[in-house]
């Protein structure tokens, strides 16, 4: 509430999260928030979400709290995607209010609930990985000798069930935190990993992250400028066209319209990037 009233944000979103549904704060964080900065609040991030029913309360208590303040915008919501039901109800919370803005992903939360074995806060694990078949032999397969292992992304399942269900409805996904602060090449690659996948955006939990998620989640100049080629070379309905020796189609056309417009809404609110675009 102190940050909202001292800090002018200018056209940059203000969010803010509350504690969750099942605490005995929760309520109070939301009449205070509402009644005291709700014309300066944008977005608020809702943890541990479990099923649209917590959706339907936040939504119906905002709803009287903002008609006692007198607002004339609605609050958003953002759900953090942190409980095994949470995911198995995922496409169920992205439909529960036209108040949603979004999702994240909140790995530590989830892979305690879970029971998963792994004490990091989101990222890879060594041990979860895939081994190279053991090469054969005469008498068959030597089991015995070095045989390559492949690391494996733990979050993918979740991140890209998470991906389809905001598309689905409309809102957009996030990846949560990386808490290695000092790997910021894993946090790079996880990043990444979010952003191929479909997510817009990820948290920073440390300044030396903002630099990698604003790299990350902006496509490369060389992208766009593919994008534009395919989109011009197809501009006049063709089906399908051999272009720099691959196959683009409709499909194709569709995907760079994604990355182009994701560049020119990069580069309304940063000048290198319209630059390095050619906006």
């Amino acid at each position: 509430v102190k940050v909202a009233k001292e800090v002018d944000f200018g056209d940059t979103q203000l969010w803010t999260r509350v504690n969750s549904l099942d605490s005995p704060w929760a309520l109070d964080d939301l009449e205070t928030l509402v009644g005291e900065i709700g014309d300066r609040l944008d977005v608020i991030m809702v943890p541990k979400v479990q099923g649209p029913e917590d959706i339907h309360y936040v939504d119906r208590l905002l709803a009287q709290l903002e008609a006692k303040a007198g607002l004339t915008e609605p609050l958003l919501v953002h759900a953090i995607l942190e409980t095994a039901r949470g995911v198995a109800n995922v496409e169920e919370i992205c439909l529960a209010s036209p108040r949603m803005q979004g999702l994240s992903l909140g790995p530590a939360d989830l892979a305690a609930n879970r029971r998963m074995k792994t004490t990091r806060v989101g990222g890879g694990h060594p041990g979860y990985l895939v081994r190279q078949d053991p090469p054969a032999g005469d008498d068959g397969p030597q089991y015995d000798g070095a045989r390559d292992t492949y690391q494996q992304d733990l979050w993918h399942y979740t991140v890209a069930r998470m991906v389809d269900a905001c598309a689905m409805a409309g809102i957009l996904p996030y990846y949560g935190p990386f808490g290695d602060i000092k790997d910021t090449v894993a946090c790079e690659d996880q990043f990444r990993n979010a952003y191929l996948l479909g997510c817009v955006g990820a948290w920073s939990l440390h300044p030396v992250q903002i630099d990698i998620a604003k790299k990350v989640f902006s496509p490369e100049p060389s992208e766009v400028d593919h994008a534009r080629e395919v989109i011009e070379a197809m501009g006049d309905g063709t089906g399908a066209i051999m272009l720099n020796g691959k196959m683009e189609d409709d499909a194709s056309v569709k995907q760079c319209k994604v990355v182009v417009e994701l560049a020119r809404q990069l580069s309304e609110r940063d000048p290198e990037l319209a630059a390095a675009y050619g906006f």
